[in-house]
C-alpha cells in the first residue's frame, strides 16, 4: 500500500466537498484523474473507500479512517515546512481560516492584507461557516484557525477573544422603535425584515433564535452585504438585526438608528481558535490576528 501526499490530500477534498467532482475541481486534477487515484487507493486497500450516490460520495469506516489519518500527515508536513520555512529556504505555507459573516465582512479583510503584505509566501484560504461548524472543523483538523461567535460548543479548543460584536437592532431615522432604549427580538417579530441573502452565517444564527422564540421572522429582501442592507433600512423597506460594528460603519450614510438588542444571545463576542501545534507561519498569523484584541488571556475550554 503505497499513497503519496496528492492521494492524501485528494481525498480529503472529495470528502469535504462531498463529490468527487468538487474534489478533482479543488485539488487541479481532471476528473478522469482523480476518479483512477481513488479507484488505485481502494485497489491497493481490498475495500471501497467511498460510496458513490447520486448526489455525491460519502465515506464508508476505511474511509473515514483514512481521512483521520490523512490530516494528520498532512498537517505534520505542514508544520515541517513551517518550521523549515525559517531557516531561510523559502519554501510557501498555507493556512486555512474558517470565519462567520461578521468577521468575514468586518474584521478579517484589514489584518489578512497587512499579514499577506509582510509575508509574501504565505497563502491564506478563507471560507465562510457557521459557528458550530468552524467549531466542528477545528476539532477535527480540517482548518488551523476559526474565528466564530462564542455561543458555539468551544470544548477542548484555545481561545482568544478577537472582537467584541454585539448586535443590534437597526431602523430607519424617525421610526417608532427608534425610541425604545432597548428592545427584545419578540418585541419586535411582528415587523418586516431586511436581511442577508439564505446560507449567511449570521442570517442562520438570527433565524435559529427566531425559530426558538416562536416567532420567525419575516423578509421583504435580502441582500448580500451590511452596507446593502443598513441602505435599504434607510429608506424605510424594514428593520435589520446586524453587528453593531457595521450598524457604526454605515449608520450616517444610510440614515439609520440603532436600538439595543437585549436578548442574552444577541451580547456575543467573536473568539479565534486554533487547534493544537499550528505551524510556524499559521501562529504568526494569529499574532496578527490578536494585535487588537480586546483581551490578553489565553483560555482552553
Amino acid at each position: 500500500m503505497r499513497f503519496d501526499l496528492t492521494d492524501l490530500r485528494l481525498f480529503l477534498d472529495v470528502h469535504e466537498s462531498g463529490s468527487i467532482t468538487a474534489g478533482a475541481r479543488r485539488s487541479h486534477m481532471t476528473l478522469a484523474s482523480a476518479s483512477e487515484r481513488i479507484r488505485g487507493m481502494e485497489d491497493a486497500l481490498g475495500v471501497p473507500l467511498l460510496l458513490r450516490e447520486p448526489r455525491g460520495v460519502q465515506a464508508t469506516p476505511a474511509g473515514r479512517t483514512l481521512v483521520h489519518h490523512a490530516r494528520v500527515v498532512l498537517g505534520q508536513i505542514d508544520r515541517m515546512r513551517g518550521e523549515l520555512d525559517h531557516y531561510g529556504l523559502g519554501l510557501k505555507g498555507h493556512v486555512r481560516v474558517l470565519c462567520n459573516t461578521t468577521a468575514l465582512s468586518e474584521y478579517l479583510p484589514p489584518v489578512l492584507g497587512a499579514f499577506l503584505k509582510d509575508h509574501p509566501r504565505i497563502s491564506v484560504d478563507l471560507e465562510e461557516r457557521l459557528s458550530h461548524e468552524i467549531a466542528d472543523a477545528l476539532r477535527a483538523g480540517a482548518c488551523d484557525i476559526g474565528v466564530l461567535a462564542d455561543s458555539a460548543d468551544l470544548h477542548g479548543l484555545h481561545t482568544r477573544i478577537f472582537r467584541h460584536d454585539p448586535l443590534t437592532l437597526i431602523v430607519p431615522q424617525g421610526h417608532p422603535l427608534a425610541a425604545h432604549p432597548r428592545v427584545l427580538l419578540e418585541d419586535v417579530a411582528g415587523h418586516e425584515f431586511v436581511g442577508l441573502v439564505e446560507g449567511s452565517a449570521l442570517q442562520e444564527h438570527i433565524a435559529h433564535h427566531a425559530r426558538r422564540s416562536g416567532k420567525p421572522l419575516s423578509y421583504r429582501v435580502r441582500l448580500r452585504s451590511f452596507d446593502a442592507v443598513c441602505r435599504m433600512v434607510g429608506q424605510g423597506v424594514g428593520v435589520a438585526i446586524v453587528p453593531r460594528a457595521a450598524a457604526v460603519r454605515y449608520g450616517r450614510a444610510a440614515g439609520i438608528s440603532r436600538v439595543v438588542l437585549a436578548d442574552a444571545w444577541a451580547a456575543r463576542d467573536l473568539v479565534l481558535c486554533v487547534r493544537d501545534d499550528l505551524p510556524a507561519y499559521a501562529a504568526e498569523l494569529v499574532a496578527y490576528a490578536l494585535r487588537d484584541a480586546p483581551a490578553p488571556s489565553v483560555r482552553k475550554r
